[in-house]
């Protein structure tokens, strides 16, 4: 185990390193400017190693890369000039110099509150514990009956996996043994559970729910082999009971396959209750990742009072898969076209269709005029959350001030729902639908009418309490069985969160199906191993 002494010494010589690489050029920097008026510089230093991702030890190795930030500068816009035309090439999402030399009209947007936190989060709290009806695991569970989980995907598609494991093992009245975690996908970590989470608080926290064991037991004398499933998508707890209880009955144990989002999105509140207490209560990561993650955002913190994090996720394999087009020509169509192909279940792509129904990533561009309209200044420090180590990235862009999800993946829709739950702390989902329609339009404008609209458009997506409808969306995202009100509050914006409501239902109600599968990737293994 490596000691706190020796990390301390490993961090001083790679900010040796760290130091001699900038001399020699060997950063690569996003710049975002303009011109007498408008600077963004998000600057991303990369010294990732591809080892073991979750595992400390590659944590201590990736460490500087997920220390990446910079200033985030405004210097007041100067008078009387328009938007610069769209960029016309997806070089741009490397060099976007050229792309943003241009001045603006006034200067940057203000929400007219306080960007860092909403004034009525503090009457909302999360609520997950179990009622008095619940049956606690000694009166439920029946003996000789164990549940075996094989995840799937990423760190936090395997998260979604391992919380459904509970609810699933606690409806079948099993005793649930430690999932097992996906060491074959694109990813290739060998990490087990236990190196990513803490086992012990794991099995300690949810013992009066269900009973989890470490491994499944002999059998005779004997190791068994447990029978093999493999359930359909949101599957319901009457699903579970026709499909998998009969063969565990039958076989005493069951192992299911390739278990992300195996588990109805809807459930009573209960067992939503019980997903809530598993997500944000029994998965903590193990000690050395976590004081690793607060070691970045003390970092992080001593740059500025307020940091914000984003999930740019701005990568080829993206766009290729969403099927948006960025302006670079054919040698753009070409390069990803030729990466979607190896999708063969993908049908072939409208990109203007896909953006105007607000499902393409942002731009850094578009990302930048967004923080830029709502209000971010020039003591604004970014941390881009992005690659292989996605433990680190979690903590931090939970622990940041405010979060910018620029896609619904996985990682966006867990981090949304847990910082609801834990005091609604902003998380700002870009409103791509109305946004495209905008940057369109971004030319026949002055800066003041562009960012008043840019501030009306994020109405209803900037984590505000009650932005979202009860049941809308996936329930990790949107927790609501496990929001609480204080009582007797009366609200002082409740026209404007009524508004939120329905526009973020609009919202909602696009994005369901959504636009990254929760295949995705094992579909980008498929690419990566030709």
């Amino acid at each position: 185990m490596t000691t706190l002494k020796e990390l301390k010494k490993l961090i001083f010589s790679l900010k040796i390193r760290r130091k001699k690489s900038e001399r020699n050029n060997t950063t690569t920097t996003i710049h975002l400017h303009g011109s007498n008026g408008f600077y963004i510089g998000l600057k991303l230093i990369f010294w990732r190693k591809r080892r073991r991702v979750f595992s400390f030890i590659s944590a201590i190795s990736g460490c500087l890369l997920l220390l990446l930030f910079s200033s985030v500068y405004f210097p007041p816009p100067t008078a009387n000039n328009l938007f610069l035309p769209r960029h016309s090439s997806v070089r741009h999402v490397v060099n976007v110099r050229e792309a943003l030399e241009y001045n603006f009209e006034a200067s940057g947007g203000n929400l007219g509150r306080d960007l860092w936190s909403w004034s009525q989060s503090t009457f909302y709290y999360g609520c997950s514990n179990a009622s008095k009806t619940f049956q606690t695991a000694n009166r439920k569970k029946l003996p000789d009956r164990y549940l075996l989980i094989a995840t799937s995907g990423g760190l936090n598609q395997q998260r979604t996996g391992i919380i459904d494991a509970v609810v699933a093992a606690y409806i079948l009245n099993a005793t649930l043994v430690i999932p097992r975690l996906d060491q074959q996908s694109y990813w290739k970590d060998t990490s087990c559970f236990a190196e990513i989470f803490d086992v012990n608080w794991f099995i300690s926290y949810l013992s009066r729910d269900v009973e989890i064991i470490k491994e499944l037991p002999p059998k005779g004398g004997k190791a068994w082999i447990p029978r093999t499933i493999r359930v359909p998508r949101k599957c319901d707890p009457t699903c579970y009971e026709t499909r998998v209880l009969p063969v565990l009955n039958r076989t005493q144990a069951v192992e299911l396959t390739k278990f992300d989002y195996r588990l109805s999105n809807r459930l009573d509140t209960e067992l939503q209750k019980l997903r809530c207490r598993v997500n944000y209560h029994a998965l903590r990561f193990t000690d050395p990742i976590l004081k690793m993650g607060k070691l970045l955002v003390e970092r992080m913190k001593m740059k500025a009072k307020y940091f914000i994090a984003l999930h740019l996720r701005f990568e080829p394999d993206m766009l290729a898969f969403s099927g948006c087009y960025y302006g670079g020509g054919d040698k753009e169509r070409a390069e990803l076209g030729a990466i979607r192909k190896r999708w063969k279940t993908l049908h072939a792509s409208n990109p203007e269709k896909v953006r105007r129904n607000g499902k393409c990533p942002l731009t850094p561009e578009e990302v930048g005029l967004m923080l830029r309209a709502l209000g971010f200044g020039s003591d604004v420090h970014i941390y881009v959350a992005s690659g292989r180590m996605a433990a680190l990235d979690y903590i931090v862009c939970d622990e940041t001030d405010v979060f910018v999800a620029n896609n619904n993946g996985n990682m966006a829709r867990m981090l949304a729902g847990r910082r609801r739950y834990f005091g609604h702390k902003p998380t700002i989902r870009p409103n791509a639908r109305k946004l495209y329609k905008l940057f369109l339009d971004r030319n026949n404008m002055t800066w003041e009418e562009f960012s008043s609209r840019v501030r009306t458009y994020q109405i209803g997506f900037m984590g505000e309490p009650n932005e979202m409808k009860p049941g809308k969306g996936e329930f990790h995202e949107n927790p609501d069985s496990c929001l609480c009100q204080a009582r007797g509050i009366e609200t002082i914006e409740e026209k404007n969160r009524k508004d939120a409501v329905e526009m973020s239902d609009e919202y909602q109600s696009i994005e369901d199906p959504d636009w990254i599968d929760v295949d995705y990737l094992y579909k980008i293994e498929e690419f990566m191993s030709d």
